[in-house]
């Protein structure tokens, strides 16, 4: 008796209407914004005269336009259609297949042994609908797209999810994989799912913002269907109402401050530069006039600079508020061999990762975090570029983010629960060569100095004007008389402020060379490697040895003066690789890591 054909999975129907419903409003806000200024002009020809018939040609063209986009809606009804009835997937026995194309047809396979992870995400709208979009990852490389699979219902994605990883098992064991195991009847017929395990500390696991994602749960959307069991969950945390509103707070702050500094910056450098204008007045008239525009350009810049600052401040709480959103229902959790990762209340996402191929345990330290204490912990993993994107995904950057705020003290009882497989991480650290902190303070002082550089320029600018002027004297003609203004002076108080201004840049260079020199180092053991490169930021990288693809290490003249080298390795983690680097460790560590790093056999 022949097999059966596989089954033909369809997307949901809301391919359709949410997908003409999005180009339809981009299309609609194009065409309005166009016509408005006609709109407006005809409007105020009307109220100078022949007011009928700019009204009756104003009504034309209402009507012509709301015609032409009910036709146009129609087509790109009738093509989302058309590409609805043709776009279905299909579990092979060794394959996952993705059907697609109306004139063009487009068959993507998958085998399941390549699987590397099975994300999804879902906009406002989705969410309402109850589907969302998956991306299928595989070990591709850096040129690997992600397979897309549009408008899903929540519990087919659960279960596609689950079922791709489950015949991904079976492929990697050399079993075949029984439909029985998980019959396609769960589709209509689902387990109650199991409670997720509680955090540890429910007073630190929970935030205001998971009373939306519960509600959002509950309701699941007009689509969503029956939950779906996808395994025993061992591990699970989310965010405390401080770590989410830190976490808001860390990805803008820094920023903001920046912008407000500047421009109360420029505004006491245009305020000095002002009062140090000499003028040599010929009558009570030109002395009034020079006053009174000084005060007048005096107060415009003050009144601008509170109007930005006041955007700026507007701009960031929004931010924040944003951000604290984005992270609104965050939930990491170990479900079997697999980490999943889960958050944002309006847009959700959803990321997932066998621990298998977690290349790297990444913990970050930004100036912000570092102050207070805290750190971002994340997962590296292979990534693929979303198709269409150019390896512009935010997602395929900062790999998996496993907790975004959270007490360093913290991190090893997270990682205990949620990657117990890194627990073995080595302890012996091996500082860089004493003689780092001499060369690190030339490197980022001097060499890459921009506070070097701006002084050396400042000084070249000095020169020339000395050169290019006499006295410096500049005259100018006023009504009533004329003014004068010393430009070598000026140029002079600028350049001060600009030597200044290198000095402060140098020393926060120099602050950030003995931060570097004083934090940065490696280690090694018998199953995993640690990179630790400081500063005002730090980054600790621990990945496993067997992660590794290859290690060198690389001297240059003054390195070798110094008995110091730079070691470098890469893993597969991000999209085509990613390399870590410690720039002069001691040369008997760089010598010893490479020993280490040669291929032990089979013994």
């Amino acid at each position: 008796m022949a097999a059966s054909e596989p089954v033909r999975h369809q997307v949901h129907h809301s391919y359709i209407w949410l997908g003409t419903l999005r180009v339809v409003l981009v299309v609609f806000v194009a065409v309005v914004i166009s016509i408005f200024s006609s709109i407006i002009g005809a409007i105020s020809e009307g109220m100078h005269g022949g007011g009928a018939e700019v009204g009756f040609l104003i009504a034309v063209t209402a009507g012509i336009s709301f015609a032409a986009l009910v036709v146009f809606t129609g087509l790109v009804f009738l093509v989302h259609w058309l590409a609805y009835k043709r776009l279905y997937y299909v579990l092979g026995p060794d394959e996952f297949n993705l059907y697609s194309g109306i004139i063009t047809k487009k068959r993507v396979h998958v085998p399941y042994n390549k699987v590397q992870s099975v994300d999804q995400k879902a906009s406002l709208l989705q969410r309402i609908a109850g589907v969302r979009t998956l991306y299928i990852d595989t070990a591709g490389g850096a040129n690997n797209k992600a397979i897309v699979v549009p408008y899903v219902t929540k519990h087919d994605a659960e279960w596609l999810r689950s079922e791709l990883f489950a015949r991904k098992d079976a492929s990697i064991r050399g079993v075949s994989y029984q439909e029985s195991v998980r019959p396609q009847a769960q589709a209509t017929c689902p387990q109650k799912p199991q409670a997720p395990v509680p955090p540890q500390d429910e007073r630190e696991g929970r935030n205001i913002l998971d009373v939306g994602q519960e509600a959002w749960d509950e309701l699941g959307g007009v689509f969503a269907g029956e939950a779906y069991d996808g395994g025993r969950v061992s591990y699970e945390y989310g965010l405390s109402n401080k770590e989410l509103v830190l976490a808001g707070l860390s990805n803008n702050t820094s920023f903001a401050v920046l912008l407000m500094g500047i421009v109360i910056g420029i505004v006491e450098l245009i305020g000095s530069a002002l009062d140090i204008l000499p003028a040599d007045e010929v009558d009570v008239f030109s002395t009034m006039v020079r006053d009174t525009g000084m005060h007048v350009i005096q107060s415009g810049m003050f009144a601008l600079a509170a109007t930005v600052i006041g955007i700026i401040l507007v701009v960031w709480i929004l931010s924040v508020i944003g951000s604290c959103i984005g992270y609104g229902g965050f939930r990491a959790r170990r479900r079997e061999s697999r980490i999943e990762v889960e958050y944002g209340l309006l847009q959700h996402t959803f990321q997932g990762v066998d621990i298998e191929r977690v290349q790297a345990v990444v913990i970050t330290q930004s100036f912000i975090r570092r102050l207070f204490g805290y750190c971002e912990v994340s997962l590296a993993k292979v990534d693929a570029n979303v198709e269409g994107d150019d390896g512009k995904n935010a997602r395929a950057k900062r790999g998996i983010v496993i907790h975004p705020f959270v007490k360093l003290a913290k991190v090893p009882q997270i990682l205990a629960g949620l990657v117990p497989e890194f627990e073995d991480v080595p302890t012996d650290q091996r500082k860089v060569a004493s003689i780092a902190l001499r060369r690190a303070l030339t490197r980022r002082c001097v060499v890459q100095g921009a506070g070097f550089w701006l002084a050396v320029i400042v000084a070249v600018f000095q020169l020339t004007m000395g050169l290019w002027l006499d006295d410096g004297i500049v005259r100018m003609h006023v009504p009533g008389g004329y003014v004068t203004m010393d430009v070598y002076g000026l140029c002079n108080s600028i350049c001060m402020i600009c030597y200044v201004l290198a000095v402060v840049i140098t020393i926060v260079s120099a602050i950030g060379a003995v931060l570097w020199a004083r934090s940065s180092s490696f280690a090694f053991n018998h199953r995993f490697m640690q990179v630790t490169n400081g500063g005002f930021s730090t980054s600790t990288v621990t990945f496993p040895r067997q992660k590794i693809q290859y290690g060198y290490t690389k001297t240059n003249p003054l390195q070798r003066m110094a008995h110091t080298a730079t070691i470098k390795v890469r893993t597969a983690a991000g999209v085509g690789g990613t390399t870590y680097a410690l720039i002069d460790a001691t040369q008997e560590d760089a010598e010893a890591w490479l020993a280490w790093l040669e291929p032990r056999g089979t013994k």
